[in-house]
């Protein structure tokens, strides 16, 4: 059963996802400027529109705040508990219209992510979950890929990583490699069993991942950082090594390919 603390959190999840999506018809994806941070990253006025729109949802007085869009104070890290948010992860496709993007929400309780939620408003799909609860797709549960072997699997790869030739050394590899926007979303895709494998081969953010290691770990599957060690999140520094993701029988087949 799950306990009323989680309950109460994915209904919060919930409804600030709503109110995103709400948030985020005002914006035509495709049609829309952007404007570029530090390190070639875009940004739009519906990323920081929709920040306003979840932390308003979201916040209760003891908890702390960690956003991509969010200038950080550190008060977070006396908190226990931490909302980990991106409201708009895969900018990049949204400004092109490509419809890999979402809304990323995790609550992060004692380093652990333990509740996540991913909405995908261009195609309408809401990925959902708490470690008490497992996670729903579309309101439906969903649990990840139960393949055992790399053979033949679906593996998200991030476009921007395919596009600069990062993963030509695995061209010949027995899996199926699909260039795909937002992390976040793959992840989420990952914890719904709509794909195997997801793994990044470049640095993320806690905010890029939080959630969907939350919703990924709820269902059934495995994560890891690129250094083969546990997510910690709410870390004074949230950048982290990258992050390997999948069913629960192809850990081992993937950390013995990667080496």
């Amino acid at each position: 059963m799950p306990s009323s603390n989680s309950a109460e959190t994915l209904e919060r999840i919930h409804a600030a996802l709503e109110a995103a999506r709400e948030v985020l018809t005002r914006f035509t994806a495709g049609d829309i400027e952007a404007k570029f941070k530090v390190g070639d990253d875009p940004v739009t006025a519906a990323d920081r529109a929709v920040d306003d729109v979840l932390r308003k949802a979201l916040l209760r007085p003891g908890e702390g705040w960690l956003s991509e869009e969010t200038v950080d104070d550190f008060t977070r890290l006396d908190k226990t508990r931490v909302w980990v948010v991106d409201p708009l992860d895969g900018t990049r496709e949204f400004v092109q219209g490509i419809p890999e993007y979402c809304v990323s929400i995790a609550m992060v309780e004692n380093n652990v992510p333990v509740a996540g939620g991913i909405c995908n408003p261009a195609t309408n799909e809401l990925i959902m979950g708490s470690r008490d609860t497992g996670v729903t797709y579309n309101g439906k549960p969903a649990q990840p890929s139960q393949r055992k072997d790399l053979r033949g699997a679906l593996v998200l790869a991030s476009r921007s990583e395919v596009k600069r030739g990062e993963w030509k050394q695995f061209e010949s590899a027995d899996f199926n490699i699909r260039p795909m926007g937002s992390v976040a979303y793959k992840l989420g895709l990952v914890a719904a069993g709509l794909a195997d494998l997801t793994f990044t081969l470049v640095p993320k953010n806690e905010w890029d991942v939080a959630a969907g290691a939350a919703l990924v770990e709820a269902a059934g599957g495995w994560t890891l950082k690129l250094d083969h060690t546990p997510l910690r999140c709410n870390q004074k520094n949230p950048l982290i090594t990258g992050l390997l993701a999948g069913g629960p029988f192809l850990r081992d087949p993937l950390l013995l390919m990667l080496g």
